[in-house]
């Protein structure tokens, strides 16, 4: 798949910083990013609702949704994965440019793939978030079910059994959602992002 040669960008008439100032706050990514059963969506979820409670321009972006639509025709090999990465750090990157702080919970196992995500942001536009839980919490979670498949095989490339994850090694906020709770874990986000002047 490769750019064809007759397309270019349509710049917008309303700039970024325009909308920034009509919604009072900057726009950037939250990336969520974890083994499953880590707590990424119950967070990504509570961070949002706190965000709209204060006026604030927010959406989350979920991996079991996108895949429902955008991404149905993906699976779940390496290479799909890679390709289902791709795809949402091009969605989010337009929703950052709409104005909107945009939460991504998506387990994202793959260091380089992160990286790739990070790079289509200017800096500060994109917060990577580590939600750090031992495996052995996020299998006694399991709230799908998942754990239970992938020991049985009838998971293939299932990250944390079969398939790597690929810690972050520098991200902008680590959450221990083993040991905090998620009022903690929201006021921890809300906090950064007041600190960053983002809000």
């Amino acid at each position: 798949m490769g750019n064809s040669k007759n397309i270019t960008w349509h710049q917008s008439s309303v700039t970024k910083k325009e909308r920034h100032l009509l919604n009072g706050h900057k726009s950037c990514v939250l990336w969520f990013t974890g083994l499953s059963g880590s707590g990424k969506s119950t967070l990504a979820n509570a961070v949002d609702h706190a965000l709209f409670q204060q006026n604030f321009r927010s959406y989350v972006l979920d991996g079991d949704n996108i895949r429902h639509g955008l991404n149905r025709d993906l699976g779940f090999g390496i290479g799909d994965r890679i390709e289902n990465i791709r795809r949402i750090g091009e969605v989010a990157k337009l929703f950052v440019d709409s104005g909107q702080i945009v939460s991504s919970a998506f387990i994202s196992p793959f260091l380089e793939d992160r990286q790739l995500v990070r790079n289509l942001f200017a800096p500060g536009e994109y917060i990577e978030i580590f939600l750090n839980c031992p495996i052995t919490i996020c299998e006694g979670r399991d709230p799908k079910g998942l754990y239970k498949k992938a020991r049985k095989g009838e998971i293939a490339d299932f990250t944390g059994i079969s398939s790597p994850y690929e810690m972050p090694t520098n991200p902008e906020i680590t959450i221990e959602t083993d040991t905090m709770t998620l009022d903690q874990s929201v006021e921890k986000i809300i906090g950064f992002l007041k600190e960053r002047k983002i809000l």
